[in-house]
C-alpha cells in the first residue's frame, strides 16, 4: 500500500497471499501504477526485496504431475470446489447444469471414464430432482499440429467424454473446430455457448425440429480393401468444409495408422489408402489438434472418433 505520495524516495508494499505452489507476480514485468496528477503511471517494474511471512505446509496431491505441492484451502484440495461453490447449492431447483473440464483429466482416460458419469450421478443424487438435463464441452483442439497419424492423451479422453453420452440426458457440445493452439483456455466461448444451447432448446426444452449436434459415429463395415462410416445426426447431410475431407486414418490389422482419403457417399463416409490392403479400423480427428473439417448441413463439426477400442 502506497500511503499518499511525497517527493524524493517512495516505499511501495505489497501483500500477497498465495495458496497455489509457490507465490509470485503474474503477468507482465512492465507493470503500472497512478499516482501523477495528469493520470500517467509510475512505472512499477524492476527487482523488488521479499520475504516470507507464513509458510503453509502443502498437501501432496497428483496434479498432472506426481508431489505437486498444494496448501490447504487450495482449489483443487478434494471436496474445496463442491463444499464450497456446489452443495450451498443443492437446496434450490436445478433445471440442468454445464461442464466445460477436462484438459487436467488428459492422460487418465480410463479413469475419468468412471469418475465423470460418477459426478453427473452424485450431483443428480444431491439436488434429488431427478435426472436433469447435463450439458458438457469435448476438449477444444489444442497444441502442436502432428503430420503424422500417432497416439493422443486428448484424443482418448475426448473419446470417454463421448461415450458419456451414454448416461441419461446428457449433451455435447463438439469444440474441435474452435480450439487455439496456443491457448488451453481458447477466446472463443460465444460457440461454445451456442452449441451448448442447441443442445438445452431440443433436449430440455423440446424445440422440435432442431439440429443440435453434429455427426456422431454410429457404425463401420468393411468393404474390399475400404471402410464404410455410418453416423447419427446428419443434420440433412454430411458436407466438407473445403476441397476434400480431412482428418481420416485407417489401419490394418497391424494397426498401424496411416492417412486415407475419405469422400462422402449419401449419409456415410468412404475411407481407404493405397497403403493398407485389408483395412480393419479408422480414426477421425485423432490428435490433440487436428486438421480435420467434417460436418452437417446445419454447420456443426463431426465428432472426433475412433473404430478400433
Amino acid at each position: 500500500m502506497c500511503r499518499g505520495q511525497r517527493e524524493r524516495r517512495n516505499v511501495v508494499a505489497v501483500r500477497a497471499f498465495d495458496n497455489f505452489l509457490y507465490g509470485y507476480f503474474y503477468g507482465e514485468m512492465a507493470i503500472r501504477m497512478a499516482g501523477k496528477k495528469d493520470g500517467a503511471g509510475i512505472g512499477l517494474s524492476g527487482q523488488w526485496r521479499a520475504k516470507i511471512e507464513q509458510e503453509l505446509h502443502p498437501i501432496h496431491l497428483e496434479l498432472g504431475k506426481p508431489n505437486d505441492p498444494v496448501c490447504a484451502g487450495n482449489v483443487n484440495t478434494p471436496g474445496a470446489l463442491y463444499n464450497g461453490m456446489l452443495h450451498p447449492l443443492t437446496p434450490y431447483a436445478i433445471r440442468g447444469a454445464i461442464w466445460y473440464q477436462g484438459e487436467t483429466n488428459a492422460g487418465h482416460g480410463d479413469e475419468y471414464r468412471i469418475l465423470f458419469p460418477a459426478m453427473i450421478q452424485a450431483w443428480r443424487k444431491a439436488w434429488g430432482q431427478g435426472d436433469f438435463s447435463f450439458l458438457f464441452v469435448q476438449l477444444a483442439n489444442f497444441m502442436a499440429v502432428k503430420r503424422e497419424p500417432c497416439d493422443s492423451a486428448w484424443a482418448a479422453l475426448r473419446e470417454v467424454q463421448r461415450l458419456t453420452l451414454k448416461c441419461p440426458n446428457t449433451g455435447m457440445a463438439v469444440t474441435i473446430d474452435i480450439g487455439d493452439a496456443w491457448d488451453i483456455h481458447p477466446r472463443n466461448k460465444q460457440d461454445v455457448g451456442k452449441r451448448l444451447a442447441l443442445w438445452a432448446l431440443a433436449k430440455t426444452y423440446g424445440q422440435k425440429d432442431l439440429v443440435y449436434s453434429g455427426p456422431l459415429y454410429k457404425s463401420m463395415k468393411v468393404k474390399r480393401d475400404k471402410i464404410q462410416i455410418e453416423f447419427d445426426h446428419i443434420g440433412g447431410s454430411l458436407v466438407a468444409k473445403g476441397d476434400k475431407l480431412t482428418g481420416f486414418a485407417i489401419a490394418g490389422a497391424d494397426k498401424k495408422y496411416v492417412w486415407g482419403q475419405a469422400k462422402i457417399e449419401g449419409d456415410t463416409v468412404i475411407v481407404w489408402s493405397d497403403k493398407v490392403a485389408k483395412p480393419v479400423a479408422v480414426r477421425y480427428a485423432w490428435a490433440d489438434n487436428p486438421a480435420c473439417n467434417l460436418y452437417n448441413k446445419a454447420g456443426l463439426p463431426a465428432c472426433p472418433f475412433r473404430t478400433d477400442e
